[in-house]
């Protein structure tokens, strides 16, 4: 019998259910498998976990009975007897298993003596279950939800003002602002339900969570995978999506922010139980960090020097320096103390119990390697995502050199009206450069070598500002050559070697109609064209020679049917972007002759570039409402680049989440030593709680000495891992050009990013100090003071 609940367990009836609920659950499971209906049973039973598959299979059912009415007698559904089987199964496991649970009988002991007396305030003033906090709990996560979605939606959108010519915030921004405010409205709403409590109220905190908090982010969940869904609500939370996709896989950017915004409803059921868990809203906090400062010692020199060093210079030189600056300390004193006990021997042990009292503290040497653990975890956070927005940036700037900022297309067919809508284009605030561009896929041929590449139609004289190709051109080249061909001096010219005699007579041109040959291939004006450092060295051409392009675009008529289009060019300059899937790919012709080789009657698009890169989505919305809409779209480079950007930020995003695995182990260093000063410290507690000090007061004394650890380790992490990023940013790192295209690791130190880092260790560490203090809060006078 358990003497809590008085309940008694028939165990031998809760076996004897629990099997026959189990073979009317397989029985269930064959009848759903020969139906083939596990794609609609799925979401029932995902919905029966959290107790809402019986209301929804009710709703359904009684849309059913009309259309059951309709149906022919003789219709039989395949496995209906092992369904009826299953179902009888699994009710009758069920009955027996609640006939195995059964209330205990009444004591027959008569009242005890305090039969009558007032009952302890603690358990007279107890309410198992708050409906008010319920709704404040959850209520709170289904509004703050719903906040984010429509602030988020509004925001990006421009509201109202999207009328008047004037777009919303880009998308990162009305993110951080609707998330900030839904995080208030969730730290609110729990901070007053825990104030009415006066408790932590969990369970109320759980159902609140599970069935008001959920439904949100399991909708959005489903939104990706039911078509259904994507056409009633996709495009209603297009903003919403768009952010939740710059990681690549909008689920996780969902379920991230639900954790997020639970995290701010504990936060605030924490906070509310520490102000109001007296009965009265105290806020102050003086009197319990002065006790929470005096108690722990954190700040101590000492200790922030020795973790700083070993935090900058590794573990074991700073531990080599610090054994023997302690062994001198040592012995000093014990020198000293040995010549007071010559004259007070009294005093004299007085200060060697003093002595052993301060080296064998295991509390302190807790508490030093919780600041360690912390300020460790921050200074990795800082370093790594530096390193990494440093590659994202460096990769960023090539690919924006490299590309536009946005493109402006037709959903079908060519630009031929391009320059009635650049001028247009032109007013849009915020566009800085515009060019047309036509571009194809085709082969390149240079003796015995063959490359399949993109090849680019450009206008040389508006490329400049879009793209980065002059400034990446390498010496012996030109960009203008593109418009005046004649300008390219042959290799064979320049004295640079010639090609074997069988290729000089493959390349001398002959008349049709004469049969002999008029003028070398080598002497004849080509047109131009650039290629990347890579295809170049691809293909062993330098600037001055002959290479021929197939497209089987604008493919031509020859005696045995259509034969790819052929184009001799003559290399007029190697650009040099850095980036190797670009300059092994790309290739550069002027506009006129790409339309004349892929037979187009105009651009493909018009490349624009923006003043703000993180606005151009925004930007690119206007250019489009600019234009009129459909057949124009506008495209900003992280729709048109969203996999490469994705997997950076997810890579980023993963890699924060298992360095922070460093803060968490720190964080169980933080517990227990809060649980050692807790014991340590058990009469002086019972002393403050009989002298009048509330359950919050204690818990604020404890919460502030586990923040204080946090706070300590974060500001030496933080000053550390700066420290080595600008180490790193200025001594550099070398890498392998040929491999990483860079010569140094680069670095990029993101305000935001740092500061989440320390606001992140700040936070675990302030939730693992929240069970000691609770454990210490339920000290009662009596307990504490009755060993002493």
């Amino acid at each position: 019998m358990n003497a809590e609940r008085q309940t008694v367990y028939r165990w031998s009836l809760i076996w004897s259910g629990a099997l026959v609920a189990l073979v009317g659950a397989i029985f269930l499971g064959v009848a759903i498998t020969q139906a083939d209906a596990w794609a609609r049973v799925a979401s029932v039973l995902g919905l029966s976990t959290l107790a809402w598959g019986g209301l929804v299979q009710t709703l359904n059912a009684a849309g059913l009975v009309p259309v059951q009415s309709t149906l022919p007698a003789s219709v039989q559904l395949p496995g209906t007897e092992y369904l009826w089987v299953g179902v009888a199964g699994w009710l009758v496991g069920w009955v027996l298993i609640a006939s195995g649970v059964r209330r205990a009988p009444a004591s027959t002991e008569g009242p005890s003596a305090a039969a009558g007396a007032v009952l302890y305030p603690r358990l007279a003033q107890y309410r198992d279950f708050y409906w008010s906090t319920l709704g404040a709990y959850g209520g709170g996560m289904l509004l703050s939800e719903l906040v984010l979605l429509l602030l988020q939606t509004f925001l990006s959108s421009g509201g109202g003002a999207s009328a008047t010519g004037r777009g919303g915030l880009a998308p990162t921004i009305a993110f951080a602002v609707a998330l900030i405010v839904a995080s208030l409205v969730a730290f609110g709403c729990g901070f007053v339900g825990a104030a009415r409590a006066r408790r932590l109220s969990m369970p109320e905190a759980t159902i609140g969570v599970i069935y008001l908090g959920l439904p949100v982010p399991v909708g959005l969940t489903l939104m990706e995978q039911l078509p259904d869904l994507q056409v009633t609500w996709g495009y209603r939370l297009r903003e919403v999506t768009y952010v939740a996709d710059m990681l690549g896989r909008p689920v996780i950017g969902y379920w991230l922010v639900f954790s997020l915004l639970v995290l701010m409803l504990v936060l605030g059921i924490n906070t509310g139980f520490i102000a109001a868990g007296s009965g009265r809203v105290d806020m102050k906090l003086g009197f319990e960090l002065f006790v929470a400062r005096r108690h722990v010692g954190v700040f101590r020199p000492s200790l922030l020097l020795g973790t700083l060093a070993v935090l900058l210079f590794g573990i074991i030189p700073p531990l080599i320096v610090y054994g023997i600056i302690r062994a001198v300390e040592a012995a000093v004193e014990r020198t000293r103390i040995r010549a007071l006990g010559l004259k007070d021997p009294l005093a004299a042990a007085a200060a060697l119990n003093q002595l052993k009292l301060r080296e064998q503290s295991p509390t302190m040497m807790m508490t030093a390697l919780s600041v360690g653990g912390v300020g460790v975890g921050v200074m990795a956070l800082i370093i790594v995502l530096s390193v990494m927005s440093g590659f994202e940036e460096d990769l960023q700037n090539k690919i924006l050199g490299a590309h536009s900022h946005v493109v402006v297309s037709k959903y079908a067919g060519r630009l031929t009206d391009y320059k009635q809508l650049m001028p247009r284009i032109a007013k849009v605030p915020g566009v800085v450069g515009q060019t047309p561009s036509i571009d194809n896929p085709v082969m390149v041929l240079a003796d015995d070598e063959v490359q399949g590449i993109v090849l680019k139609g450009i206008d040389p004289e508006t490329v400049g500002s879009v793209l980065d190709l002059r400034t990446n051109m390498l010496p012996g080249g030109n960009l203008d050559n593109l418009e005046t061909p004649e300008k390219i001096v042959p290799r064979r010219a320049l004295g640079l070697g010639s090609k074997p005699s069988s290729q000089d007579e493959e390349d001398e041109e002959f008349d049709p109609i004469i049969g002999k040959p008029t003028q070398s291939a080598e002497q004849k004006v080509l047109p131009g064209i650039v290629l990347g450092r890579e295809l170049a060295t691809i293909l062993r051409v330098v600037v001055g020679d002959r290479v021929n392009v197939i497209s089987p675009q604008g493919a031509e008529l020859g005696p045995a049917g259509l034969i790819p289009k052929s184009r001799a060019y003559r290399v007029a300059g190697i650009f040099y972007s850095g980036m190797y899937e670009y300059d092994a790919k790309f290739a550069y012709i002027l506009l006129a002759e790409a339309q004349k080789l892929f037979s187009s009657d105009g651009p493909t698009g018009i490349e624009l570039k923006v003043d703000d890169v993180d606005d151009a989505r925004t930007i690119s919305k206007k250019v489009a409402s600019e234009l009129g809409g459909y057949p124009y779209r506008a495209r900003d480079w992280g729709e048109i680049h969203r996999n490469i950007f994705s997997a950076l930020r997810l890579e980023k995003l993963v890699m924060g989440i298992i360095l922070s695995i460093i803060i968490i182990v720190a964080a169980g260093l933080i517990v227990a030593t809060v649980i050692m000063l807790v014991l340590e410290k058990r009469k002086e507690i019972a002393v403050l709680k009989a002298l009048g000090v509330s359950d919050g007061g204690i818990v604020k004394i404890f919460l502030a000495e586990g923040l204080q650890i946090g706070v300590a380790g974060g500001l030496l992490g933080l000053f550390s891992g700066l420290a080595w990023c600008y180490f790193i940013l200025k001594v550099g790192i070398k890498l392998d050009p040929s491999v990483y295209y860079i010569p140094n690791l680069p670095v990029k130190i993101e305000p935001v990013q740092t500061a989440l880092a320390v606001v992140i260790a700040v936070l675990v560490t302030y939730l693992a100090s929240i069970y000691p203090a609770l454990k210490a809060s339920s000290v009662e006078p009596v307990e504490g003071l009755k060993a002493e």
